[in-house]
């Protein structure tokens, strides 16, 4: 068992904090400033009988404000991403696209792109989303195909690992051919987007990530004391009454909803996923009751803060928001390896 640092409602509390300043602190800075009274006089205008919202008010409640939200249920996807799949995987290096989740997800929504352009496809609310799931399950039974032994059926933590890594380089290499083949405006968007935006953030798309978060991360909940049950080994958790097989194909399709539609919209953001469960362990040890919640909290946070130095760095540009989680997150988790703190 791991030492306790900390209670869990305090330190719950305390990230909560943390989210909701980072969040005040996205709405208020970026390409423009908002000012308190500001974003006070933007949120009456949508009450009955104000006047019509001016267009800074317009800029604030269709521009900003969803993509602030939207920016907390993707950081949330993605931590608690991470955190179902280190948990089954029983691995402290696993991140929520290592068996081609997030790269399935990202070639279903570039094939989309380049297919939409050439035929003239009509989106739709749902459009890209379900092409970004299609393509991530896609990816995944292609990993659990391919990583089943010939003797029993069953696929090894190594030789998953080992084959979502090759599975993630040959649609990554298909999205490059596909960006190669498109026309300029589609291939500017599939090389932004393969690099994380949160630029077209939408109310619709702020309604669709916020299903899949909320329902996948309560439906996590649910599987969290099997899932530590699991950490002491799948013999020892099926002595305890765990059906295994069943929960790994359980977490496996909460993670590829969950990431799959978040990557729909953003683009692929790595070391979210794979830091904040790091970070948690340090401060509670390894109770995924804790963990699940815990690292939608702190993905929220993190990703808002990387997102607020995105607009902040060049603005009025801004960067794509995979560089800055990528420049951040490599230092974070080298520090963290080197210290050696994490217990799993």
């Amino acid at each position: 068992m791991t030492k306790q640092r900390g209670s869990q409602p305090a330190i719950l509390f305390a990230l909560t904090c943390a989210m909701l300043l980072v969040l005040a602190a996205s709405i208020r800075y970026g390409a423009i400033d908002f000012s308190i009274p500001d974003i006070s006089r933007a949120l009456i205008s949508l009450l009955p009988g104000q006047p019509d919202a001016t267009l800074e008010q317009r800029i604030f409640l269709e521009l900003r404000l969803p993509r602030a939200i939207l920016c907390l249920l993707v950081g949330a996807s993605l931590g608690v991403g991470g955190t179902l799949m280190q948990a089954l995987f029983r691995n402290p290096i696993v991140e929520p696209g290592l068996v081609g989740t997030s790269s399935g997800a990202a070639f279903g929504s570039a094939l989309f792109f380049v297919l939409g352009g050439l035929f003239n496809l009509g989106a739709n609310l749902w459009t890209l989303p379900l092409a970004a799931c299609i393509g991530s399950v896609i990816s995944t039974y292609l990993v659990f195909l391919l990583a089943r032994s010939r003797e029993d059926g069953r696929a090894s933590i190594v030789m998953l690992l080992l084959t979502g890594l090759a599975i993630n380089a040959l649609f990554m290499s298909a999205i490059g051919f596909l960006s190669y083949i498109a026309r300029d405006p589609q291939a500017r968007s599939i090389t932004f987007w393969s690099l994380g935006t949160l630029s077209g953030a939408s109310w619709s798309a702020v309604q669709i990530v916020a299903v899949s978060t909320i329902g996948g991360t309560t439906l996590a909940l649910r599987y969290a004391k099997q899932l530590n049950a699991l950490m002491i080994g799948e013999e020892e958790a099926t002595y305890l009454g765990v059906n295994v097989n069943r929960l790994k194909w359980i977490i496996l399709s909460i993670n590829v909803v969950i990431v799959a539609v978040a990557t729909a919209f953003t683009g692929v953001i790595s070391f979210v996923g794979l830091v904040v469960p790091h970070i948690l362990r340090m401060m509670h040890g390894a109770d995924n009751r804790f963990l699940i919640v815990g690292s939608a909290l702190t993905g929220a946070t993190l990703l808002s803060l990387a997102d607020l130095i995105a607009r902040l760095a060049l603005r009025p540009a801004e960067l794509p928001i995979g560089i800055v989680t990528s420049a951040v997150g490599v230092p974070v988790f080298l520090l963290l390896l080197r210290r050696r703190q994490y217990v799993f």
